[in-house]
């Protein structure tokens, strides 16, 4: 029997493949376009790019000795002798910086040594600042996939390593707003001849699907509370409303002023003629460099001679992929079968559990619903509330454990199973201190969660806010009819239909979730007034569904302070009274699925099917139209879950 939930999944397949048609057909028309776009537009799933392994031991391939003649020099730089001041050759640190870094607990075992996220890739960077044999790092950036503020986190780890006595060079093959942000942070900057610097300023682009829905005679019902809350309006409107403009109006003009000021600060131009700079968008290096945007124009093998000349030294011992762990698993014959079965259903060698006194880290990444927590190839990370609250457990009853930091990267979702997660980190709260640490996104659930902490810690840019709530369905009576399906309705109560896909809204149905609305919303308001120690009322003036950068949230009250996640561990140790903070120990959690389940997806043949057709869909989807996917999860919540706690639309600042 075919169910109204998988009448969504076509549907949502239908919007995915009708918006694929329109693209595909208007590429003979963009083909002769500029190939240069860069925009405020909406999150598409970016893989991390994986690096090869490297050790950082000075033996290794990985450490090259440069001697004068070993590689080709930059421009002017041939037959000038360089003095040399000191018996020991310069060593060098080099890290590639690419993908979309991720939030989580690392995978462990012969995975999660060849796996990088956002904050195994700081404590590399950390590395580096406290090595005493490490006088200058190179950064190299790749594509990049980083919102506001995983921006944050990298910029304040560069500068810990300037802090440490260390010059920080930055390589750049090209770069968009997001990479020159973060090698803006460096001591130098270099791009080859041929480069491309691209800092467009901002845009945003939202996708409004009322006129093709109505094609397919599907009638979405939404219900908001809160004049900002936007959630829905995509599919109910062909175009944005006065109060949806004017919050991102408000949020792109905060982005465009952080970004003025980051690059004037970091780079010493005033501030007008940043402007300038970003209205003239592209560059080529040469042309940046006259701007004061760079400062080198040079190759990588003319990098390491420009860094040797600014060191008055004539060798230099570089160490690629610096602090990346080594991949030695002896993988042959019958014992290496073994290993790697082990290592693909997430088994690891034993090990003696811990007495040291630790810090708790607890991720919550991604839209948050009920039920276990998953990936899924279509709609991207999905935070489940019965996984979530099995670590807030285990840290709750782990005596070892003196505080925890609540680390949110997350839009929100559904209103149950925010609110189940909040009353567990009450039931921690009242054990050891709690702090919240903003990433990218925490709005609407994702605020609902960290409300409850004893101190909120968020990024300059990070996106926050949100307190309202959405509900609904998607009415599909129509497209029944259209295709041929006739549905017997037989009913008993005059609100029977509330939760039906088939049927919309009657005005006593509508009136029935309305009210149910209205109680979720105070629940929300009232538990955020008295997380924030504020007069319900004056919450409530805060909320209604409008979104804040984390500067715009400390100014009225719903964040604490701007800080890094360092600063919030920090934080929670100083409310644990911890005496020696620099010997705690970090314990991760939700522990990751197995690299099985990754590439399979979950373990039962159901969803192993699903998790294979999402991901041929998502094959024969081109890039540019795959946040289109993210619009799809959204519909399927309004048809399975009665209220929402999301945010108004899907957001990537770039």
């Amino acid at each position: 029997m075919l169910s109204h939930s998988f009448f969504c999944r076509v549907l949502g397949v239908a919007m995915c493949l009708a918006v694929t048609g329109l693209y595909q057909s208007s590429q003979s028309v963009a083909s002769e376009s500029l190939p240069v776009k860069t925009a405020l537009v909406m999150p598409t799933q970016v893989k991390p790019t994986q690096e090869k392994p490297a050790e950082d031991s000075p033996a290794t391939p990985a450490t090259t000795t440069i001697t004068p003649g070993s590689e080709k020099t930059g421009p002017g730089a041939a037959g000038k002798k360089v003095p040399e001041a000191e018996v020991k050759p310069l060593k060098i640190a080099h890290l590639k910086i690419s993908g979309a870094l991720t939030e989580g607990a690392p995978l462990e075992g012969l995975f999660g040594e060849t796996s990088e996220t956002l904050f195994t890739l700081i404590a590399r960077l950390d590395k580096a600042a406290a090595d005493k044999e490490i006088q200058t790092v190179v950064l190299e950036f790749g594509d990049l996939a980083l919102g506001r503020g995983k921006i944050y986190e990298l910029r304040s780890a560069i500068a810990r390593i300037r802090a440490a006595g260390k010059d920080v060079w930055a390589y750049l093959d090209s770069a968009d707003t997001t990479a020159y942000l973060l090698a803006s942070a460096c001591d130098k900057i270099v791009m080859p001849e041929p480069a491309m610097l691209m800092i467009p300023g901002v845009r945003a682009e939202v996708w409004f699907y009322k006129e093709m829905l109505s094609k397919l005679d599907v009638e979405p019902e939404v219900v908001r509370i809160g004049e900002f809350k936007s959630a829905g309006e995509p599919y109910t409107r062909k175009d944005m409303s006065p109060e949806f403009k004017k919050e991102m109006d408000e949020l792109l003009d905060d982005v465009y002023s952080q970004i003025v000021s980051t690059i004037a600060e970091s780079r010493k131009i005033p501030a007008d003629k940043v402007r300038e700079l970003i209205d003239t968008a592209v560059f080529t290096s040469e042309k940046a460099k006259s701007a004061g945007l760079l400062d080198e124009v040079q190759y990588e093998s003319g990098l390491y001679e420009v860094i040797k000349k600014s060191h008055n030294v004539t060798s230099a011992k570089l160490t690629r992929n610096y602090g990346r762990k080594k991949t030695d698993a002896d993988l042959s014959g019958l014992n290496g079968i073994i290993t790697l079965m082990n290592a693909l259903s997430g088994q690891t060698p034993a090990s003696r559990k811990s007495s040291a006194p630790k810090v708790g880290i607890l991720y919550a990444s991604g839209m948050i619903s009920t039920g276990s927590s998953q990936n899924s190839p279509l709609s991207g990370e999905v935070l489940g509330s019965e996984t979530f609250i099995k670590a807030v457990r285990q840290l709750r009853d782990d005596d070892t454990v003196k505080a925890v930091v609540l680390r949110i990267d997350s839009p929100g979702g559904s209103a149950l199973a925010s609110d189940l997660m909040w009353h567990e980190l009450e039931l921690l709260k009242a054990k050891k201190p709690l702090v919240a640490s903003m990433s990218d996104v925490a709005g609407s659930g994702g605020y609902y969660i960290a409300m409850g902490t004893q101190k909120i810690y968020a990024a300059p840019g990070t996106v926050t806010g949100s307190i309202g709530v959405v509900g609904g369905k998607v009415a599909l009576e129509k497209l029944y009819n259209k295709l041929g399906i006739n549905v017997v309705v037989l009913e008993r109560g005059k609100n029977s239909g509330v939760l039906s896909t088939t049927t919309g809204f009657t005005e006593s149905q509508r009136e029935a979730t309305r009210l149910l609305m209205n109680e979720i919303y105070e629940q929300f308001t009232s538990k955020a007034a008295a997380g924030r120690k504020m007069e319900v009322a004056q919450l409530e003036k805060l909320a209604r569904g409008r979104i804040y950068s984390g500067n715009r949230a400390l100014e009225i009250g719903l964040v604490d302070q701007i800080g890094t996640m360092e600063d919030a561990i920090r934080g929670a140790l100083e409310l644990a009274k911890v005496e020696n903070p620099a010997k705690i120990e970090r314990l991760e959690l939700p522990k990751p699925g197995s690299p099985l389940e990754s590439l399979l997806g979950p373990m039962g043949a159901e969803s192993r099917m699903e998790a294979r057709l999402e991901q041929r869909l998502k094959d024969l989807i081109p890039t540019a139209l795959q946040p289109a996917l993210q619009d799809e999860l959204l519909m399927r919540m309004l048809a399975n879950q009665p209220v929402l706690t999301v945010m108004p639309y899907r957001l990537e600042l770039k």
